[in-house]
């Protein structure tokens, strides 16, 4: 296998040949280099070398050092590409202890490079490349276990998992995304060692979770997740779905259907929104099922409320940030909004965009298609699902939220509402009106309106700015016939 010097950006370049100029060895290395070999183009890169921290720092003008492992990183401002603005470089090193299963006790510098590669964790992530000298080090066999596809521990398997469990959940995510298999003795020290993972943090764990969906192969990497006894450590509600059996509208117990819905999503290139909350949708269907005499079948009713909270649980417990466990407990929630587009009326799906959100809506239509795929029928979108789409589209046309009103609430305290309450319960009761009747979205009407709800009781107005009306839309023929003719639903 063979590495092309032109193939390294400039700004990694410049590290190796200043740390050669300056007297010392200098190797790019790791993952960088095997996505080399295999024709990846790498997302950072790494430089190891002999010289110490103060002699990188003394090199290169502009650097900062804020760790104990040796680490500097060689600032290049003027670098177009965000990944090749810091270049990170790191003395050999030798390791002592892993008490705590994250960190060595102890590092000495070293110089020399296998001491840095015997310490690495994969063999396929011990290579190291030297442009100066175009000399490719594979000395743990990497090139052969990446031509046969295999995933093998640099020495002795649990030993290397033993320094740092978080390899247990790499080797996942790298089988994940490489397609690989895992050699024997590797995996059986992952499943040896996996209870170490109870010591790495919720950060660590979840960042290579999200690694592990946004792959092309996540219903592998969740499914050797379980196998290798780590789902526990990072979502253990997913795993009560395995052998609970469905409806006959499945073909697939809870599990299986889950991570189909979830391939789905990787499959279609779906954001890692919409990987999450397939992967999520049916994790409450255990807790729900009751058997139904009366249709002789499962039912599983609640579970979409249910499992937005066990969702929300989960995803806060991972650390995620609010944005990501707010829109996906949400995406879970409302993800069977779907209802017979004979019988559904278009301010129904006005009321699933304002619940779920404009910005999301489309997100739930693409959940609703991986669930659908995932029960095990091929077909993503059959007439009902696309007469819904088109009735979204006719729905988006209309005001969905209080603030789209033509008046707010500082033109109702101007008409002589006082603050409080009253102001809320009676934008509210305009935007229900106005959602079965958009073209009154006026500010004459609505401030005729306000004169009329001024004259009710405070309960009378909560009563109506909380229920709302119900009324059937009257729908304007031009624009549904176009929007169902794009949907091929006419």
């Amino acid at each position: 296998m063979k590495i092309r010097p032109d193939s390294i950006p400039k700004e990694v370049l410049q590290v190796t040949s200043g740390l050669s100029d300056a007297g010392f060895e200098a190797y790019v290395v790791g993952g960088c280099i095997r996505d080399l070999v295999i024709g990846k183009e790498p997302n950072d890169w790494d430089v190891t070398t002999d010289a110490t921290p103060e002699d990188i720092q003394r090199i290169f003008p502009h650097t900062f050092y804020t760790n104990e492992f040796g680490t500097v990183g060689v600032v290049w401002d003027e670098a177009a590409d965000e990944r090749l603005k810091v270049i990170e470089v790191t003395p050999y090193r030798v390791e002592g202890k892993y008490t705590d299963s994250r960190r060595p006790d102890e590092v000495i510098w070293s110089q020399k490079l296998d001491d840095d590669l015997k310490r690495r964790d994969f063999t396929v992530n011990a290579f190291a490349y030297s442009p100066e000298k175009d000399v490719l080090v594979d000395n743990y066999g990497g090139q052969a276990d990446l031509k046969a596809g295999v995933l093998r521990a640099v020495g002795q398997a649990r030993e290397r998992f033993a320094e740092d469990a978080l390899r247990i959940l790499r080797a996942i995510r790298l089988s994940a995304e490489l397609d690989f298999s895992i050699e024997p003795e590797t995996r059986d020290a992952m499943i040896a060692e996996v209870g170490r993972l109870g010591k790495i943090s919720k950060e660590r764990i979840r960042d290579e979770f999200v690694r592990m969906l946004n792959s092309s192969k996540p219903m592998k990497a969740v499914q050797l997740a379980q196998a290798i006894g780590a789902l526990r450590f990072i979502a253990p509600d997913l795993e009560r779905g395995m052998g609970i059996d469905q409806n006959q509208a499945h073909s697939y117990d809870v599990w299986e259907h889950n991570l189909r819905s979830l391939q789905h999503a990787a499959d279609k290139g779906w954001s890692f929104d919409i990987r999450l909350s397939a992967l999520f949708h049916d994790v409450a269907k255990p807790e729900t099922r009751r058997r139904s005499e009366e249709k002789n079948d499962w039912t599983f009713y609640g579970h979409d409320v249910v499992g937005s909270r066990v969702t929300k649980k989960a995803l806060q417990d991972l650390r995620f940030p609010k944005e990501t466990v707010d829109k996906v407990s949400n995406l879970v929630r409302w993800h069977m909004f779907f209802s017979d587009p004979e019988k559904v009326t278009l301010s129904a799906v006005r009321r699933i965009v304002r619940n779920v959100g404009q910005e999301n809506i489309w997100d739930l239509v693409n959940l609703r298609i991986c669930d659908r795929i995932g029960t095990g029928r091929p077909k993503e979108q059959p007439f009902r699902l696309r007469k819904y789409q088109s009735m979204i589209e006719e729905a988006l046309r209309a005001p969905l939220t209080v603030g789209m009103l033509k008046i707010d609430g500082n033109d109702l305290m101007q008409m002589g509402e006082k603050a409080g309450p009253r102001i809320g319960y009676m934008l509210h009761a305009l935007l229900e009106e106005v959602l079965d009747n958009p073209e009154k979205n006026t500010d004459e009407h609505l401030r005729a309106r306000v004169g009329e709800l001024s004259k009710l009781s405070d309960e009378e107005l909560k009563k109506l700015g909380e229920a709302g009306k119900e009324r059937k839309e009257e729908e304007e023929e031009a624009s549904v016939k176009e929007l169902r003719k794009k949907y091929h639903v006419e």
